[in-house]
């Protein structure tokens, strides 16, 4: 299973396309924290020391970068013929979406290692240096991969539907957005009350903001182990029903 998580890996790493995706979703968020002055993101017009944008803008630049990285995960093989050959392999359907999935995971976190930076040049420019919150900012790291993997895991889904690479997108995009802001906007059709925050609390808004307060809550974690757990065993069965 190491080997065709490396193979996922190289894959894409081996590919311009790879490179073009991370350094895109780079220079997209560092242009709106530190570069357009107007930008409601912008760090250093705020006047304030924090990671604030960073973590509100992040999340909505996955949902372009996370279906970018998995649409040719089982798109590509399907189409190409190759996905036969990859089932005839001493491995189980399940094993080959874990390590399908773990290579999506650890492209994800290659993209979002570059912006520990931003924590040490915030660490470096506050008043006196080290006057941050650190253990909001962390909270929100953690959120933050919680948050990809789970559109890894639902772009992974995405992947195992379509032969054709853009319908993958486009099916990726749409869940992740469904599960981002989808409930959350359906939350305010049902008003104030115990039905709302259930749906709500649904979606991975609610879970993504709690830990970005820096309390890491196993509630949480469990919902996103929960969410990716289920779409991995829909890409299985999915994969599995080749066979039938």
């Amino acid at each position: 299973m190491f080997s065709l998580i490396l193979k996922e890996i190289n894959g894409f790493l081996n590919s311009l396309i790879g490179y073009i995706v991370i350094i895109v979703f780079l220079l997209t968020i560092g242009l709106f924290l530190w570069i357009f002055p107007d930008s409601s993101f912008n760090i250093p017009g705020a006047g304030y020391a924090n990671l604030d944008s960073l973590f509100a803008l992040t999340p909505w630049v996955y949902l372009l970068l996370v279906p970018a990285i998995t649409m040719r995960l089982f798109s590509e093989e399907k189409k190409s013929g190759t996905i036969e050959l990859l089932l005839t392999r001493p491995l189980t359907e399940m094993q080959v979406v874990t390590a399908k999935y773990l290579a999506g995971v650890v492209l994800l976190i290659f993209s979002l290692l570059p912006t520990l930076i931003y924590y040490l040049s915030i660490y470096r420019i506050s008043l006196p240096a080290g006057n941050i919150d650190s253990g909001s900012i962390w909270g929100s790291y953690i959120g933050l991969l919680l948050l990809g993997s789970g559109f890894v895991a639902i772009g992974l889904f995405a992947s195992s539907l379509a032969d054709n690479q853009v319908v993958a997108f486009i099916i990726s995009f749409f869940f992740c957005l469904v599960f981002f802001r989808g409930f959350e906007s359906m939350a305010g059709l049902f008003g104030l009350g115990k039905a709302s925050t259930l749906v709500f609390n649904l979606g991975f808004n609610a879970h993504y903001l709690s830990l970005s307060r820096g309390v890491v809550d196993t509630r949480d974690i469990v919902y996103f182990l929960s969410v990716i757990l289920f779409f991995l065993f829909l890409s299985r069965m999915v994969i599995e029903s080749r066979k039938w």
